[in-house]
């Protein structure tokens, strides 16, 4: 189960004013015992009985619906009923984003009902297509091995430096610093960051989320936040000062972060989103280079699909989209 199919994750979208609501839709418990793989055991199985949707506002006082960070495949029943509910909800369109470590390929199969059911196309995406990825069953010199050499010798400068990370408590005085110093992060990027209300309620809502703080002679330099979700640790957001950039402390926070996750048994450890060889104009072109340096390639684990109930609105609403770019 992915964070994001998780009644957490829903109540944290509401909270921070992100969706209207949500809804749940209940899988035969058979057909998602189908999809483990072998050595898995039935607890897993379990957890792929609800189906997670969330109804979002789009544009033209349209709705959307989400299905985002589904593990396997969507059988032809499944697939129905989510349809059916867009129809009934009456929402412009449904968005299935599918998460799979597995690299294994997926697809979401035409039903015999469908209106219109298309493959890696989507609205809106959420779960960047390629990732960047380690493997946490492997021993740490392995890890480190893997890594481009500027990666681990940036890990050994902030070391050298006396870079301290620790884990902090999410409480509000924290999330305060957290919030300043992305601000100066995206100050100084030049991209778009989230409200202080926003990174409130991430961590409050989510019981998995932890936070990450370096330091250099008590000063915040970097910081981090990140969601375990079973066997997987995700980085979510980080941030980083403009001053002492040469100590390197984003790359010992990181190390930090994977042998926390190494020691909380997880099994990956995943950088939430790098750019694909073939995104040119990629939003995350600025930080790929920085996560390729600690992991050893890209991944494709995330793959889309777009079922459109209301068609000419739709295309009203992309033409509108693509004359504001």
């Amino acid at each position: 189960m992915s964070i994001w199919q998780t009644e957490q994750w829903q109540n944290m979208l509401i909270a921070s004013w992100q969706s209207e609501e949500y809804f749940v839709i209940e899988r035969d418990i058979v057909a998602a015992s189908s999809l483990l793989s072998e050595g898995e055991n039935w607890e897993r199985s379990e957890w792929g009985t609800k189906i997670y949707v969330e109804k979002r506002q789009v544009s033209l006082w349209e709705y959307g619906l989400f299905v985002i960070g589904f593990e396997g495949e969507l059988d032809e029943d499944t697939q129905e009923s989510l349809q059916e509910l867009c129809v009934e909800e009456k929402c412009l369109f449904l968005q299935v984003e599918t998460i799979d470590y597995s690299m294994q390929p997926l697809s979401l199969e035409k039903g015999e009902n469908s209106r219109e059911c298309s493959e890696n196309k989507y609205y809106k995406k959420f779960i960047p297509p390629y990732t960047a990825l380690i493997d946490l069953t492997q021993s740490e010199e392995e890890i480190l091995a893997a890594m481009k050499p500027k990666g681990r010798y940036n890990i050994k400068v902030a070391k050298k430096k006396w870079v301290v990370v620790e884990q902090v408590d999410t409480h509000i005085g924290n999330i305060t610093k957290f919030h300043k110093l992305m601000s100066e992060t995206t100050a100084r990027d030049s991209f778009a960051g989230n409200t202080l209300e926003y990174y409130k309620v991430f961590l409050e809502s989510l019981d998995n989320a932890q936070m990450f703080f370096a330091y250099h002679e008590q000063e915040i330099i970097a910081a981090g936040i990140f969601v375990v979700q079973g066997d997987v640790m995700t980085y979510y957001y980080g941030a980083s000062s403009n001053h002492k950039r040469n100590l390197m402390a984003p790359y010992l926070l990181q190390w930090s972060a994977i042998e926390h996750a190494i020691k909380r048994g997880c099994k990956i450890y995943d950088f939430l989103g790098v750019a694909g060889d073939d995104e040119v104009n990629s939003s995350l072109a600025w930080v790929t280079d920085f996560k390729m340096k600690l992991s050893p390639q890209k991944t494709l684990v995330s793959r889309s699909s777009l079922f459109v109930n209301k068609k000419l609105k739709y295309l009203l609403i992309s033409l509108l989209r693509k004359l504001k770019k």
